[in-house]
């Protein structure tokens, strides 16, 4: 496992390798964007790819633990220097763009049923990844199509829990639930105490190193919000409460458009230039209420 950090969205972008074959799998890779403005790069996409290249590995997936709204996915800067890897996400993911395909009103050729993607993960499929096997755990609860990877002694879990001094993830967005969210890291504290976790996002809470590995056991003990002994309904509430005081990510609006569509962009307007759409007093709460 190989970890890279992109610095501006507080993302983990992670290698997978079975070192008997040097199968690959790459998650929840990020396009670099500037918001100001709207110019995109890929400094951090070449990074992972120089890894790959360098090292020799044959990358056979580019998946993604759920549609992400804090940055635009890599998916498709990556498919373009690794034509044969399959991209794979949880197939509920038709149910997040049917929401935002209403939310951004696009338009007939954007398609609600997943076909962007090659392979859309059913909750317990199995997969391999060279002599490795890997298992999806669907964990719905930070959105409904949120999928955590199982792979060997490891699990990568997205935006359902991070480190244990930071918790677990939003439940606000359009579709999330506090309850399911509750139900599904009971189902990843399932997993043996021993299982490494290797978390979505790191922000770095007191100023502390960067940190984005710990072990379903320490979970189960220390996370912050949800230990193995945390009610449900004590939970719920803390959560419930919590996000109520969040703002909005700050590249929300361009990331969903984007990620709906495995990276790809909008289709250019007649001019020949890509446009993004930003629907007002839509999403979030009013913050001059």
């Amino acid at each position: 496992m190989h970890a890279f950090y992109h610095e501006g969205t507080s993302t983990l972008t992670y290698v997978v390798v079975d070192p008997d074959t040097n199968k690959t799998m790459i998650v929840d890779p990020v396009m670099d964007f500037d918001f100001a403005s709207a110019r995109t790069g890929s400094t951090h996409n070449d990074e992972v790819a120089a890894f790959c290249e360098k090292n020799k590995l044959d990358v056979q997936y580019i998946c993604e633990s759920h549609v992400h709204a804090d940055h635009m996915t890599g998916g498709a800067g990556l498919r373009e220097r690794f034509p044969d890897a399959k991209t794979g996400i949880g197939e509920h993911v038709a149910t997040v763009q049917g929401t935002f395909k209403k939310v951004f009103n696009l338009k007939e050729e954007f398609d609600e049923d997943g076909s962007q993607f090659d392979i859309l993960f059913k909750d317990g499929q199995t997969f391999e990844l060279g002599n490795l096997e890997g298992r999806i755990m669907h964990t719905p609860g930070h959105t409904p199509a949120c999928i955590c990877y199982v792979i060997g002694d490891a699990v990568f879990t997205g935006d359902t829990v991070f480190m244990p001094d930071m918790g677990t993830a939003r439940c606000d967005f359009p579709g999330g639930s506090s309850d399911d969210l509750y139900a599904s890291i009971k189902k990843l504290y399932s997993l043996p105490d021993e299982t490494r976790v290797f978390v979505g996002h790191d922000y770095q809470p007191g100023g502390r190193s960067l940190k984005y590995e710990t072990t379903i056991g320490e979970e189960k003990a220390k996370n912050k919000q949800l230990t193995a002994d945390t009610p449900k309904e004590q939970f719920v509430q803390w959560r419930s409460e919590r996000d109520s005081s969040l703002g909005m990510p700050k590249l929300i609006i361009p990331s969903l458009q984007v990620n709906l569509r495995n990276g790809d962009m909008p289709p250019a307007e007649g001019n020949g230039t890509v446009y993004l759409k930003m629907p007002i007093n839509v999403l979030g709460p009013d913050p001059h209420a």
